[in-house]
Parts: structure tokens; sequence; C-alpha cells
């Protein structure tokens, strides 16, 4: 591998909240119903949201391997900088990370919250502290992901628009539409997709965010590995709903991105929804004004860390909005080898699909960020 420096900017990054975030921001009534964590054992820790809670295991002390296999190092599960966002911006140029789309970590679970007054204060507080705390100290290359209130759409576009206003330039979904909501093929989301094209906002979709315990899906042998595979699923199935209810025929300059879920299955599922909308036509509503496949390829990005298959989706397969993502700071994520990543994912391939795949493609959907040093 060369020991030149690859710089690339991350289309999958998280925040870890201060753990009193709420109770800086939100009045004490309200903050002690948002979504808070707790350790119960050394490999265990409790989620609460509201009220309700659940436990779900935690990473201590881990072996972390490379991408074929071999042992890189022991590390413990949070890089320097998870919670000190001085020390992020540190971490991220040791790195060789420039630019990155930064989702919340424990905000992620607002999507179980059942109050829309609670989320909808919530998101407004939150987005405005994203605003502050998090985009103000690097604005040109830390892009947080605002909270959204997906309970009653006139609250998101209403807060969707409050984000632009305050010089946010994406907004995060849940991958499955939240409790006592039409799924998100459904037209009474229509405003929402109507509000972003309008406001030029990016729609990013973390996988994992279905509502539902996919981490505990399955059991048995195997069961962990079955259930981080099964965690990418949400995010093809809503790429595929807004495709098919010709969403981005009604918006096509709407941008959606797909964060953590890996890039190889885009040019797959755009096939086999060409085929089903070919071969069973007459089943199919609405009618496109193109083939599925081909909204994919313009108004779908997607982010992956380690896929050895990525570049390929682009070089084999023609999908040029493939993204490159660190998953900072989680532990699936690159931090402690992310050089020798980029270096094995793209030294044997042409400067082009490098660049596209590790700025490009980002540079695209947030077009404000600056270039990283030579």
């Amino acid at each position: 591998m060369s020991d030149t420096k690859i710089w690339a900017h991350s289309g999958d990054s998280h925040l870890l909240e201060p753990d009193d975030l709420w109770h800086q921001i939100m009045p004490k009534q309200q903050a002690d119903r948002m979504p808070r964590t707790e350790r119960i054992s050394d490999s265990e820790e409790r989620v609460t949201v509201d009220g309700t809670s659940f436990t779900r295991p935690l990473p201590k002390i881990y072996t972390r391997k490379g991408t074929t296999g071999e042992t890189i190092a022991e590390v413990s599960s949070r890089p320097p900088g998870a919670r000190d966002l001085v020390q992020r911006m540190k971490d991220l140029d040791e790195e060789g990370i420039w630019a990155e789309v930064v989702y919340q970590s424990i905000g992620l679970w607002c999507s179980l919250i059942q109050d829309p007054q609670l989320i909808r204060d919530a998101a407004r507080a939150e987005n405005e502290w994203l605003v502050s705390e998090v985009q103000g100290l690097a604005p040109d290359r830390l892009v947080p992901a605002a909270l959204m209130p997906m309970l009653d759409v006139a609250d998101a576009v209403a807060e969707l628009q409050h984000a632009a206003d305050i010089g946010l330039h994406l907004i995060s979904l849940p991958t499955g539409n939240p409790p006592g909501t039409k799924d998100y093929n459904d037209d009474s989301w229509e405003p929402l997709w109507a509000a972003a094209d309008e406001a030029g906002m990016v729609i990013g979709f973390h996988i994992g965010t279905d509502g539902i315990d996919q981490a505990r899906a399955f059991g048995g042998p195997g069961g962990a590995v079955l259930n981080y595979v099964n965690t990418t699923y949400g995010g093809q199935f809503v790429a595929q709903k807004l495709v098919l209810s010709g969403v981005f025929d009604r918006h096509p300059d709407l941008k959606v991105l797909i964060s953590e879920g890996g890039a190889t299955w885009v040019p797959f599922i755009g096939d086999r929804m060409n085929e089903g909308y070919r071969q069973h036509y007459m089943f199919v509503r609405p009618q496109l004004q193109r083939l599925p496949k081909e909204y994919l390829y313009e108004n779908v990005y997607a982010s992956f860390q380690h896929d050895e298959t990525a570049p390929a989706a682009m070089t084999a397969m023609g999908y040029r909005n493939v993204m490159w993502g660190s998953d900072y700071p989680h532990a699936e994520g690159t931090y402690g080898h992310t050089q020798k990543t980029l270096h094995e994912l793209f030294d044997d391939v042409s400067p082009e699909v490098r660049h596209r795949i590790t700025r490009g493609a980002f540079e695209e959907l947030f077009p404000h960020v600056s270039a990283p040093p030579a």
C-alpha cells in the first residue's frame, strides 16, 4: 500500500450526545422523558424512552479485525473524541476524514416517542443546539442531521423549514414510518417531500431505525451476524417505496442518502424492480415516467464502510452515487484503521473512481463543504 494519505469525506458518522443534553436544552419535565441510556453491566445497557425501557448489548474491549480478518489492535469501545468535539476534529485529521455527515446516537431513539408535542419541542431544541454547538465548530466540515418530529406531517414540514432557515443541510428520518402514521409510499407524506425539494434539503435515512429490535431478531448459531445484516434492509425498502410511489417523478431534484447500508444493493434492487415493473405491469400503480432503476441511480446515494465490492458498483455496474463512510465512533466503523481501509479499497482503482467515492458524491450533496488538504 502507498504511504500517501487519502483524504475522504464520510457519508455516515455519529455524535455521542452529552449525557445531560436534554436537560441543557429542554425543561426538566420534558427532558426526563427523552431517550437516555444507563450501563447496567459490563456488557449491557438499558435504553429508556418516555417511560419504556429495553436492554441491548454493549461492547467494551474487543479485537479490531482488518478487512481480511487479521488482528489490527485491541481497542476500547469509543475513540478519544467520541464525546469531545474538539478532540473529534483531531481524530478526523489523524484518520484522514475531512467532512462528515453526523447523525445522532441516543437521538435516533426519538423515533419511538409517541407524544407529538414532546418530539416537536425536542426537535426544535436539538436542531438549534446542532447549529450552534456542532455545525458551528466547523461549518465547512461537519454536516449534522436535523432531528425531525415525524408523528404529524405538518410538524415535520414546519421543522424541516426551520432547520433550513437556521442553516442545516440534512434531515434524518427513520427507515420505518413512525407509530400511527402511514407508510412512506402513502400520499400523506407528499408535503414533506415537496418541502425538502423546495428547501434543497437532503433526506438522510440511517439503517437500523425501523422502530423494531432488529439487533435481536435472530438467535442461535450465527445470530450476531444475522442481526447485523438484518439492519440493512430497512434502507433498501424505504428507497424502493420512494421510487415506486413516484416521489422522484414529482421531485426530480430531491436527493436521498441511505447511510451505512452498503452500496452494491442498489444495482441489484434496481434490476429486481425493473423486472417486476416490466413483467407485472398489469398490477403496477402508479405508472412511472422511467424505469425504477433510473431513479435509484440518479436520486439515491448510498454509503458503505468496508465493502470490497462497493467500488465495483460504480466501475462494473454504473452506479455513481457511491459514498464511503467511517461510521465514527461506532465499533463497526473504521476508526484506528481508516487509512488501511481506504488504501485497500482504492489503491487499485482509477483516480476518477476514488475521487468520486471518497469526495465527489459527498460534495455533490453538500457543495458548501471545503476541500481537504492537498
